[in-house]
């Protein structure tokens, strides 16, 4: 296989990657965007059935493209991922799909060297835009339910028809459990939800304007992770849109699940809980087994600041509250892309080709 050299290469190309490429095009760089799925917007599709955004459409949208449709409305999962498809496609981003990264290592005396299920890259600088969702995150005392005892991560979820029948456990009280735990009760299901603590519910729609329209207003998806209030959020995000009151009427509201038995969740309190089927709705961790640069810290998250590692020419973009609180959703994202782009630039015409 040949091996194409770039100024950047950019390792996913969801809306992270895709707003960075808008402005590396822009900026006239030799780069393109890696892939593994087939489509562009395939980790969008793949989520559950019934998720929409709990931001309106005014605030989804990438660098130079509005978001189509009704400003204040909500878009679904597939309108996200039919929207980036069609961004990468008018702006003519040198998307490769089904590139799946197999190893990045540095290559002397500048650079890195990329392999890829679909050929060989060598690059001055790598930006990994691969977003918060790697590996699901399970707890390790999962494996001791009975086989009897259906359980899937909220990532393999898709709608209460495609679970077995029975009562369902919800492990996890952020906005994905408490989403899929309310839309089990609006099917009639039986929900226990384990939530030993709940993040501070916000409504929709506040006095007439989306909740979104307020925290723009008020600046609150620039604060940093380093502020007083930052810090507040990082430990547990608002849930937004949800009625978390009359849901905690409808559901059984249990404490933290610390174990399991056969076909029982042990809880904090000493009791028990027997489910037919377990939702863990327990977010996910970061995995990079690709990656031959040490950049990661002791948990294998990125070690960076804003993005900018030790190591020259490697970089970030898309991680939670990488520069603020908006750095990974889809309407803010592009900032930090702007961002990175500038620094990319910059640190390119320092180094002698």
């Amino acid at each position: 296989m040949n091996t194409q050299e770039l100024d950047t290469l950019i390792i996913g190309g969801g809306q992270a990657g895709l707003a960075l490429g808008h402005h590396l095009r822009q900026a006239g760089r030799r780069f393109v965007i890696l892939d593994a799925h087939a489509r562009v917007g395939d980790t969008w599709r793949r989520r559950w059935d019934s998720l929409t955004l709990f931001t309106p459409r005014r605030y989804d949208a990438l660098p130079g493209m509005p978001f189509p449709g009704d400003p204040d409305g909500h878009p679904g999962k597939d309108e996200v991922a039919d929207y980036l498809e069609a961004y990468a496609a008018w702006f003519d981003l040198p998307v490769l799909l089904n590139h799946t990264v197999t190893s990045v290592r540095p290559d002397r005396p500048t650079g890195f060297a990329v392999d890829t299920s679909a050929g060989s890259f060598t690059a001055r600088q790598v930006v990994i835009a691969t977003g918060p969702f790697h590996t699901p995150r399970t707890p390790d005392f999962a494996s001791r339910l009975s086989p009897g005892v259906v359980r899937l991560h909220s990532s393999d979820y898709r709608d209460p028809a495609r679970l077995p029948a029975g009562d369902v456990l919800v492990v996890g009280a952020g906005n994905t459990g408490v989403q899929i735990a309310a839309e089990l009760v609006d099917h009639g299901r039986n929900v226990a939800l384990s939530a030993p603590t709940l993040g501070l519910a916000l409504p929709q729609r506040l006095l007439g304007r989306d909740i979104f329209w307020w925290c723009s207003l008020l600046g609150m998806m620039d604060f940093g992770g380093d502020s007083r209030i930052g810090r507040r959020l990082k430990k547990q995000d608002p849930i937004f849109g949800t009625d978390v009151k009359a849901l905690m009427r409808r559901v059984r509201r249990l404490d933290r699940v610390v174990d399991a038995d056969g076909p029982d969740v042990v809880l904090s309190d000493g009791t028990r809980h027997s489910p037919d089927v377990v939702v863990w709705a327990t977010g996910f961790r970061p995995h990079y087994p690709w990656l031959d640069v040490p950049v990661l810290d002791d948990a294998g998250a990125p070690a960076h600041r804003e993005g900018v590692t030790t190591w020259p020419g490697l970089y970030f973009l898309g991680l939670p509250w990488q520069r603020n609180r908006g750095s990974a959703l889809l309407g803010w994202v592009g900032r930090d892309a702007e961002s990175l782009a500038e620094q990319l630039i910059s640190a390119s015409r320092a180094v002698p080709v």
